[in-house]
């Protein structure tokens, strides 16, 4: 058994890899702007990440919703979920 996958919840495990990915992901796009020293393929890497990073914070937010479904209330519940759908329409506008 590995003792580091025990020591953590497994929800938690999840959104922090997630989080992980996704900065090592910002991280090579910063790379991939500097080594490619143009505006417009920056701004282009840009809008890439501009489609990861709501997926991201989709999943990680399901996740930890998930997690913590059974010790809310479902009017909880929905208020939370209204909050996200308002980030998300906020993003993406």
């Amino acid at each position: 058994m590995n003792p580091f996958r025990n020591q953590f919840d497994t929800s938690v495990l999840s959104m922090a890899i997630l989080r992980f990915i996704s900065a090592a992901i910002e991280c090579t796009a910063a790379v991939l702007m500097l080594y490619f020293n143009d505006g417009k393929k920056a701004l282009i890497i840009n809008s890439m990440l501009a489609v990861v990073g709501p997926i991201i914070f989709i999943v990680t937010t399901t996740i930890g919703l998930v997690s913590i479904s059974a010790t809310l209330s479902y009017g909880k519940l929905i208020l939370i979920g209204i909050g996200v759908f308002f980030i998300i329409i906020g993003i993406l506008k």
